[in-house]
């Protein structure tokens, strides 16, 4: 009898900006697969019509609204989750901002803002998850939303790519410090996804989507499914012994010239 080897039945995951674009494209894959979702977001609202959407997967679907930039919200949504779900197998730190500043002409308002969202928010989600992980004693699975810009520079975002590339160092560490607890820590680095926040100037969304098209060895810009694979390995069990990884998904373009 064939069998699935991916199936996240009876696990939990955390996913961190997770009502619209990349967030939601990671929890729909985990719930897909059979995972139950803690969603976090900061707009109540839009939390429920995302969960509304996971619900008729089967799968067990909390919301809170939370501000990834307040570090008491985020041990308080830590806890009441646990109090709720009862465990954290697996916690995606996706919830992020871009925007774009010639390094010249950066502000610090600008510069912390953005890193306290995409940096430090992910720190201390990953830090809350870990402790339940290292108390529960069954290992777990932390995943950090990187970027391209790890890799190559881009103009104007500069401190969007600092941030990133912190995360890719954070995740060696954790997976060093945490592997004897059966905690692993990766990086998934998606290419340009097609989503809400990228395409809302239309004409600039297109006029990247089709460079990249242009580039890319497969051809397209990406969508938000074409991360399935890789968040539901990675929350799997086939995964056990990967960890300290930054896994590319961004259709081969980093590696066209």
């Amino acid at each position: 009898m064939a069998q699935n080897l991916f199936d996240l039945t009876g696990k939990v995951a955390l996913v961190t900006g997770a009502n619209s674009g990349l967030g939601f494209g990671f929890a729909e894959g985990l719930a897909r697969a059979g995972s139950d979702i803690i969603l976090w977001g900061r707009r109540a609202e839009a939390n429920e019509r995302a969960a509304e959407k996971l619900r008729p997967m089967g799968v067990k679907v909390r919301c809170d609204t939370i501000d990834v930039t307040d570090e008491e919200a985020i041990v308080s949504g830590v806890d009441a989750a646990l109090k709720d779900m009862g465990k954290i197998d697996t916690v995606i730190a996706n919830a992020g901002i871009a925007s774009q500043t010639p390094f010249i002409e950066m502000d610090s308002g600008t510069y912390h803002h953005l890193i306290n969202v995409n940096q430090h928010g992910a720190v201390f989600t990953a830090r809350e998850v870990a402790k339940h992980m290292v108390d529960q004693g069954n290992g777990g699975s932390i995943i950090f939303c990187g970027s391209g810009s790890i890799f190559q520079g881009v103009p104007t975002m500069t401190h969007y790519g600092a941030a990133k590339g912190a995360l890719a160092a954070l995740a060696k560490g954790i997976a060093v410090e945490l592997g004897p607890h059966a905690i692993r820590c990766n990086v998934i680095a998606p290419g340009f996804i097609i989503t809400e926040m990228t395409m809302a100037d239309a004409e600039t969304g297109k006029m990247i989507a089709d460079a990249v098209a242009a580039k890319a060895p497969l051809g397209r810009a990406g969508m938000p499914d074409d991360l399935w694979g890789a968040a539901v390995y990675l929350a799997s069990d086939l995964s056990r012994y990967h960890t300290g990884d930054t896994l590319i998904i961004d259709g081969g373009k980093i590696i066209s010239n």
